[in-house]
């Protein structure tokens, strides 16, 4: 591999108005180190590309389109749940920062937003945490709109880098929804709850969405859409890539493949080579060499049992407070309470 030029992912370190502070942490990340895992993954035995790589601009807009598709129950369902519960679980905060990891449009915090009053809205911070700069501008935007009186301070960052980042001045409840969760290995879901855990303070909460186990074909489908559109989300990864390291990866050479994984109760995406190709990068000596059918890993999505909800509270030092659910148990948003040890 060549050496690499020292880079950063954003020049611009920040960004402030009255009620909204942005700051960039992903400054503290050079880009050198972004290609160089990238590129570990596509010369591995076994090509794989990290799933953070999907959410640029396009990226991003593809998922908001995945989460209206029919199939695509999982989002609805969350929403649900959290319109359902939003009363109990945040009817009464006040004085407390509202910690979002991995943020997205906002539409979610907002539906407990809904359940603050008026009168405590001045002390509510809601601190979105995101590696897309841009989505949390918007949805800054969209919040300070709908809720007078909130402040925003959100912080541009890589969740599975820089959890340490997060305030902690302030009583806390951390949302982590989407089920984003289940993109990472069982046990790296466990080390990243655990960190959590350990940085919240007795009184905290944190506030969970899993996807649960359920029948396959329900599964198969929510990731096999009629329209594909999930297939044009799965293959812009390839232009992200090609962006960030300056490969010329055709993402129209590849198949979109998804299947449910029974064994570690797991949907897998990949992206499966049509032909043979070479594919350059500026940053390796020689090129990417892809055969006929080799697949490139792109996202796991974990699916989540009685069990592993309650391995990650043990993990996390935290006490399951409530499990809030749809009718049918497709979907969870699992409650907890971090607490003195002897409470436990």
């Amino acid at each position: 591999m060549k050496e690499m030029p020292d880079m950063t992912i954003y020049e611009d370190p920040s960004y402030a108005d009255a009620t909204v502070t942005i700051s960039n942490h992903l400054l503290e990340i050079d880009k050198r180190a972004s290609i160089e895992a990238v590129l570990d993954g596509l010369t591995s035995d076994r090509k794989y590309i990290s799933s953070k790589y999907f959410y640029d601009a396009e990226g991003s807009r593809l998922f908001e389109e995945i989460t209206r598709l029919p199939e695509y129950y999982l989002t609805r369902t969350e929403k649900a749940i959290l319109r359902d519960a939003a009363f109990r679980i945040a009817g009464d905060l006040g004085n407390i920062d509202i910690i979002e990891i991995g943020s997205g449009d906002g539409d979610k915090v907002s539906l407990l937003l809904d359940a603050v009053t008026a009168a405590n809205m001045p002390t509510v911070r809601y601190i979105p945490l995101d590696i897309n700069r841009g989505v949390i501008e918007n949805s800054a935007k969209n919040l300070i709109g709908r809720f007078p009186g909130l402040r925003v301070i959100g912080m541009v960052a890589d969740f599975e880098k820089q959890l340490h980042l997060i305030p902690g001045d302030a009583e806390r409840l951390i949302c982590f929804f989407g089920s984003t969760v289940g993109n990472l290995s069982r046990m790296h879901a466990m080390k990243i709850i655990a960190e959590l855990g350990g940085g919240m303070r007795p009184g905290d909460r944190l506030l969970l969405g899993v996807d649960r186990v359920k029948n396959r074909d329900v599964l198969y489908k929510a990731y096999n859409d009629s329209r594909d559109t999930t297939a044009r989300f799965n293959r812009n990864i390839l232009n992200v890539i090609n962006n960030l390291a300056g490969t010329n990866f055709n993402p129209d050479l590849f198949d979109h493949i998804a299947f449910y994984e029974e064994e570690h109760s797991r949907i897998e995406m990949h992206l499966k080579a049509v032909q043979y190709m070479e594919v350059s990068c500026p940053y390796l000596h020689g090129s990417i060499r892809i055969k006929p059918d080799e697949t490139i890993h792109t996202e796991n999505s974990h699916k989540f049992t009685a069990r592993h909800i309650e391995n990650l509270a043990s993990a996390a030092g935290l006490k399951i407070e409530h499990i809030f659910s749809d009718q049918k148990q497709w979907f969870s948003l699992v409650q907890f309470l971090k607490t003195d040890r002897s409470d436990r």
